[in-house]
């Protein structure tokens, strides 16, 4: 196996996240919820920090806290991966109806991906994560500000467009049944014994809700209902989370559609603008040249029909005998003058 590159971080556990799916009432961890840790180390191999990205194959199905970040060298980060509830719930029934088989060979995957940055970036980031307090000591990770979000963001497009060397830690996701197949057996027909012990000590106050007030409630009581509503509370937290990113996702595809619709639209206007033009040039050219053609031949008849006029009467009257002096004008426009002094002459002889 090829030795890993400086800018890579050291990732726990090194191939496959397991999950185990708990039944309300068999959780140990008291909120009912599925949850793994990922550990990130700088193995030290360089002394710049190293930025690291978290992704998933279900970016619906898992909550990742923090999904991004910068490793100071020699220093560790944790990541929580939460399985939301409702996936959990549709594991759990596949479980049921065909065992652990309908659980294994799980396509879900998980990709952790680093590269190193500048100081000043380090510097502004460890800043940062001071001010928002770090991690708290029950594992919750305080949120970084917006501004310093998209600046990672910005910071990780930049170096994607770079070239920069960046290295892929590949992870397999494996979800199990807390118990086996006893779990569902157990689940199916009557509680454990452990169980039927537990909530005899500790009744919850869905079963006495209508005959115990707070204030009469037991130790046991008390702290069976905050857990109840802990688990009720993560569960709302994480169905709240899960919404609004299914609403960003809604709302990145309903923009580009209308970008794209956009494009569409412009792009036939345009192509309906270019023919309606070319064919209203052509239009008012041909009705142009049948304009001038119409009043070229209107002259030319109106100029004939003078000419024809003119003629006539310059014959009627003798003025026009001065054109036989031209030589072949002369010839072309013979007058008749012999008929015409033949026809006298015979007139006379009458």
């Amino acid at each position: 196996m090829a030795a890993a590159p400086p800018h890579a971080l050291e990732v726990t556990p090194e191939s496959a996240l397991q999950f185990v799916l708990t039944r309300d009432g068999e959780d140990t961890s008291g909120d009912g919820s599925s949850k793994c840790t990922m550990t990130l180390r700088h193995t030290g191999q360089t002394t710049e920090s190293i930025a690291f990205k978290v992704k998933t194959t279900q970016p619906r199905r898992y909550l990742v806290r923090p999904n991004q970040g910068v490793v100071s060298p020699g220093g560790t980060e944790t990541v929580s991966i939460l399985l939301v509830e409702r996936d959990k719930q549709i594991l759990l029934h596949s479980y049921d109806r065909l065992g652990q088989s309908a659980l294994d060979h799980s396509k879900d995957k998980f990709l952790v991906q680093s590269c190193t940055v500048d100081g000043s970036f380090a510097a502004r980031y460890a800043a940062e994560k001071a001010r928002a307090g770090g991690g708290s000591s029950d594992g919750k990770v305080s949120a970084l500000s917006k501004a310093m979000t998209d600046e990672l963001t910005s910071m990780w497009n930049s170096a994607s467009s770079s070239g920069q060397p960046i290295f892929n830690k590949k992870l397999h996701v494996r979800h199990v049944v807390e118990g086996g197949a006893s779990a569902s057996a157990g689940a199916a027909a009557a509680p454990a014994p452990a169980a039927s012990a537990a909530s005899a000590a500790s009744p919850s106050l869905s079963a006495s809700d209508k005959t115990v007030s707070p204030e009469t409630m037991s130790p046991q009581q008390m702290l069976a209902e905050i857990t109840s509503l802990r688990r009720k509370y993560d569960e709302l937290v994480s169905f709240s989370v899960n919404l609004t990113a299914e609403r960003d996702i809604l709302n990145n595809t309903l923009e580009q559609t209308k970008r794209d619709l956009n494009r569409e639209m412009s792009a036939r206007a345009a192509l309906e603008n270019a023919g309606a033009g070319g064919g209203g040039r052509g239009g008012k050219a041909a009705a142009g040249s049948a304009k001038k053609g119409g009043v070229s031949m209107v002259l030319v008849l109106m100029i004939a029909i003078a000419a024809a006029l003119g003629g006539i009467k310059l014959a009627n009257s003798g003025a026009a005998d001065f054109l036989e002096s031209v030589p072949v004008l002369g010839s072309a426009l013979d007058f008749g003058e012999d008929d015409t002094s033949s026809g006298v002459v015979a007139k006379e002889e009458l």
